[in-house]
């Protein structure tokens, strides 16, 4: 099976990166995963919607140039569906039982997704109605892929 991220933006904190990388080394023996970023659009303080759509939409062409053909597309969005760390796990397994063996998890930029990547999307998935800061939800959902690994191997995970 092939994970992969994908995210608008760099990492740009140490400890972020030291805990994806912590996280892609556990999980290289599950799965291949990867996390493939594309950049990002600087945006005015005071945009208006018109503007802001239009830095959606660039990230988003970046965001589908990434994303393979035959790849199930996850996107994270605060009005996702949402799940426990078992039904997360669940999702994932029937999605391997069904011969989704590519599946691609996009976050997008401080806006949010362009419509595009939304209709590119199999599924959305929310972590919370919270906002998080983007690279600490690639720590969230590296942690919470490696779990869902866990859960599914039968293997022990922190309750």
């Amino acid at each position: 099976m092939k994970i992969t991220i994908c995210c608008v933006g760099k990492v740009t904190e140490k400890f972020f990166s030291d805990a994806i990388a912590e996280y892609s080394k556990r999980l290289s023996k599950y799965c291949t995963f990867e996390i493939v970023e594309v950049k990002d659009e600087k945006t005015k303080e005071n945009a208006s919607d018109n503007e802001n759509n239009l830095v959606k939409e660039k990230e988003g062409k970046r965001i589908l140039e990434k994303i393979a053909d035959n790849s199930y597309v996850i996107a994270l969005m605060i009005n996702g569906n949402e799940h426990s760390s078992e039904s997360f796990a669940a999702k994932l397994g029937n999605l391997m039982n069904e011969g989704k063996s590519n599946i691609t998890f996009v976050i997008g930029g401080s806006l949010g997704l362009s419509d595009e990547v939304v209709r590119r999307a199999d599924y959305s998935l929310s972590f919370s109605k919270m906002t998080f800061p983007h690279q600490l939800m690639r720590v969230i959902l590296s942690e919470q892929i490696y779990r869902a690994f866990r859960i599914m191997n039968n293997e022990p995970y922190h309750k």
